[in-house]
């Protein structure tokens, strides 16, 4: 699921078919959100049709969306309590998993070899998707990492 996320943030124009054991809400639903080309997800026990199969491949290849009817289902489900991470980037999680890792802006440089202003922009945009409070008695940080945790 991680490289199909990296592969829509990097090249949005390439179709993505994911074949899963079980449907994996967050990063489905992060998959679907995103723009570009074709877009699919199946689950493995569900397809037993070569054929079908071949024409989910065929359908995202055309740039359109094949999505099980049971990950929609479950996408729809879990609707009903907005995550707020979800509207975070694949690289903005990433930075927001080693703040909660307890690293620091340089370290997460470090790891995600880009440079420190990558990260800070990065942690600035993830305070502001969190709607996070600019008060001076909360540590925005702190919080974000709670909602990380949380989620």
């Amino acid at each position: 699921m991680r490289a199909a996320l990296e592969i829509r943030e990097r090249r949005p124009d390439v179709g993505v078919l994911v074949l899963s054991q079980y449907v994996e809400k967050t990063y489905a639903a992060t998959l679907l959100a995103g723009t570009g080309g074709g877009l699919g997800y199946l689950l493995k026990d569900r397809v037993s049709e070569v054929s079908d199969f071949l024409d989910s491949l065929t359908r995202v290849r055309a740039g359109e969306t094949v999505f099980d009817p049971e990950v929609v289902r479950q996408l729809l489900a879990r609707t009903t309590h907005a995550d707020p991470l979800s509207g975070l980037s694949l690289r903005e999680t990433e930075v927001l998993r080693h703040l909660a890792q307890g690293y620091v802006n340089a370290a997460i440089a470090e790891r995600l070899h880009v440079s420190l202003s990558t990260v800070e922009k990065h942690v600035n945009a993830i305070m502001d998707k969190l709607d996070l409070p600019r008060d001076p008695s909360y540590s925005r940080r702190v919080l974000a990492i709670l909602r990380y945790l949380d989620g």
